[in-house]
């Protein structure tokens, strides 16, 4: 039987459930977010830009290490996701492993 992350699972519930943007620009958009994930293939221009949005919220910040987020996500080339409701945000936050790294 195949373990799953449950970080993973927790971003497919956000996903399902409409609670997430995924791209700065949609980021951009939003009047808060509970989490900011990047990921670690990201440019340094978009970890800037991850970090001016974690600020700017108020919240925390995750940079995945081994699953990429278009992987998490299944999303093309996404490098930069928001998450919207607060109980996923601290369930993923609850529940980081040695796949993210967790910042502010």
């Amino acid at each position: 039987m195949k373990e799953t992350n449950k970080i993973a699972t927790y971003i497919g519930f956000a996903i399902r459930s409409g609670n997430y943007k995924i791209g700065g620009n949609s980021i951009a958009t939003l009047k808060g977010a509970n989490l900011v994930i990047v990921c670690s293939t990201a440019s340094e221009n978009t970890v800037k830009l991850a970090k001016k949005y974690s600020t700017r919220f108020g919240c925390k910040l995750l940079t995945t290490k081994t699953p990429t987020l278009a992987q998490l996500t299944f999303k093309e080339n996404a490098k930069l996701m928001a998450i919207t409701d607060s109980q996923l945000a601290k369930a993923i936050i609850d529940n980081i492993d040695q796949d993210f790294i967790s910042e502010v």
